[in-house]
């Protein structure tokens, strides 16, 4: 099992590096670093062929890559990659097929003043044509010990069942609690959406029962507010937690699209998420060994 890091020389390319060996450490996943060196650059005619900028370049960002692989637990099986590509997510989502990844991570951002998600232009590229999960860091996101808990968020439409199956089997291999989730956004208590949600998630939590075997602590909940911000704002959050959520229903078969939902809970989360592709289905060799890796 391996997992694609989106690695930055900043505070965002340390946030991606410390999820990564977080998820990794969880999952029992090895780690391939990639930076991605721009094909094309402005200041490559300034410098004389002996002492060219890609040169320059070069080694400069094999520097970074060492120092990003120094930060990396002794645990955890690290390799180092530069890829050379149009764009950032293009270089990643190219490095995550010809390893056969089961995730891609990155920094989500580094701009939000009062909440943590802010999601750059690599990251949204990724959010819209990667064909495997990808993790966003929260800004400041520092941790390195294993999850403590999955949330996953759960409804009705085309391809909830595959993000179920997703949390379930990343619970599921080393045991993690798993926390199934409902959304609302009302007006006013008491309507009769919040008795339908609740019946869903009692039957959500039952199928993931089946799915996990016993093999993981199971829980639903409903949480409910004026908006979707305000909602996931009452839920409470683990240091150690994730949220793992569908793909927009808008996306194309085994692509990712940020939907609208995801969008909202993505502004209030002080968790790192993890966008899982519509109708996602692990390569025959990772499909044993957990999702969303």
């Amino acid at each position: 099992m391996r997992y694609v890091v989106g690695y930055t020389a900043t505070e965002r390319g340390r946030d991606a590096l410390f999820l990564a060996c977080t998820i990794a450490r969880t999952q029992g996943a090895s780690l391939d670093l990639v930076i991605v060196d721009p094909e094309e650059s402005p200041f490559t005619a300034v410098y004389p062929p002996e002492r060219t900028y890609s040169t320059l370049l070069a080694r400069q960002l094999r520097d970074w890559l060492d120092e990003a692989l120094a930060l990396v637990p002794a645990d955890i099986e690290a390799r180092g990659h530069i890829r050379t590509a149009d764009s950032d997510a293009r270089g990643l989502i190219e490095a995550a097929e010809e390893f056969a990844a089961g995730l891609i991570v990155v920094g989500a951002g580094s701009n939000g003043l009062f909440k943590r998600f802010t999601v750059g232009s690599a990251a949204n590229a990724l959010l819209h044509a990667a064909s495997v999960p990808v993790a966003l860091a929260p800004r400041g996101y520092s941790r390195m010990d294993p999850l403590t808990r999955i949330t996953c968020a759960v409804g009705e439409r085309r391809g909830a069942e595959d993000v179920l199956e997703v949390a379930c089997a990343s619970a599921a291999r080393r045991g993690v609690p798993l926390r199934l989730l409902s959304l609302l956004a009302l007006d006013a208590p008491g309507d009769a959406a919040v008795e339908e949600a609740q019946l869903h998630i009692d039957d959500r939590v039952q199928r993931a029962l089946s799915l996990t075997g016993g093999r993981c602590e199971v829980a639903g909940v409903v949480a409910q507010g004026r908006t979707i911000e305000n909602a996931v704002d009452e839920l409470d959050f683990d240091d150690g937690e994730i949220l793992i959520i569908g793909s927009s229903r808008l996306a194309r078969t085994n692509q990712l699209f940020l939907g609208a939902t995801a969008s909202k809970v993505l502004r209030s989360l002080p968790v790192p998420m993890v966008v899982v592709p519509r109708n996602y289905t692990p390569a025959p060799q990772r499909q044993t060994s957990g999702e969303p890796q």
